[in-house]
């Protein structure tokens, strides 16, 4: 398979047309309406210091659907206790910085500072979100990620304590389940999210729910009052036995 070089128009090749590995075109900008399509298509752009934009549209998909988060009796007990304060939208700086670091045993991130200024710039446009656990006021772990109509495009996690990242997943899954989105994307396997429900679906599969889910209004803006939202539901999870 080609791989297709970017040119100043705003356009992507079908994303059918990537890579057994992925990849599907290097170059162009990280400009907001270049990535927003890019989501649109099922397109996301990751790579490192030193390489020119590569745009991923793997196949298989990672997905979670948010009606089939998997909780732990372990990770039940956590939220009800209310171990960590959840919010959405209050520190989205702290959020993609902490993600940046890098985690053990990794030399670098793929959140170049080039990436970090084009998130930024879709928080401030209303749609990149983050959500933030909290312990004593101290942020210790969360995530962000995109939404256009009922997606959510998840990026990145981070956790310096335990259990905190999967706290504020399994909160946005449930703030995002009450309002009808039908997916987070997570783009790639990883054995944290797999423990959680995430599956993976085919290319195919996954452009037929975005085309579908695309389809309804981007809740855009700031997300603060879902973290205004109190207590946790066991409605529309699978509890797991165990830890």
């Amino acid at each position: 398979m080609p791989i297709f070089e970017l040119v100043e128009e705003i356009i992507f090749p079908p994303s059918h047309q990537a890579s057994p590995c992925g990849i599907l075109a290097v170059g162009g900008d990280l400009s907001p309406e270049r990535i927003l399509e890019a989501y649109r298509q099922g397109i996301f752009p990751w790579y490192a210091d030193q390489e020119p934009i590569i745009w991923w549209s793997p196949d298989p998909r990672f997905v979670l659907f948010p009606n089939e988060i998997k909780v732990s009796r372990s990770m039940k007990q956590i939220l009800r206790q209310g171990r960590f304060r959840i919010t959405f939208d209050q520190d989205f700086p702290a959020v993609i910085t902490a993600c940046r670091k890098p985690r053990a045993g990794q030399s670098g991130t793929w959140i170049t500072e080039e990436m970090k200024k084009a998130y930024m710039t879709l928080h401030d446009l209303g749609y990149a979100h983050s959500v933030e656990a909290r312990q004593n006021d101290a942020l210790v772990g969360g995530l962000y990620g995109v939404s256009l109509g009922r997606c959510f495009f998840g990026e990145s996690m981070f956790s310096t304590v335990s259990n905190s990242s999967k706290a504020a997943l399994i909160t946005l899954a449930q703030r995002l389940q009450t309002r009808d989105f039908g997916l987070i994307d997570c783009q790639v396997w990883s054995a944290h999210l797999a423990s959680l429900g995430a599956k993976s679906i085919s290319r195919e599969a996954f452009t037929e729910l975005l085309r579908r889910l695309l389809s309804y209004e981007t809740i855009c803006g700031n997300w603060g009052f879902l973290g205004e939202e109190t207590g946790f539901s066991e409605g529309g999870s699978s509890l797991e036995s165990g830890a």
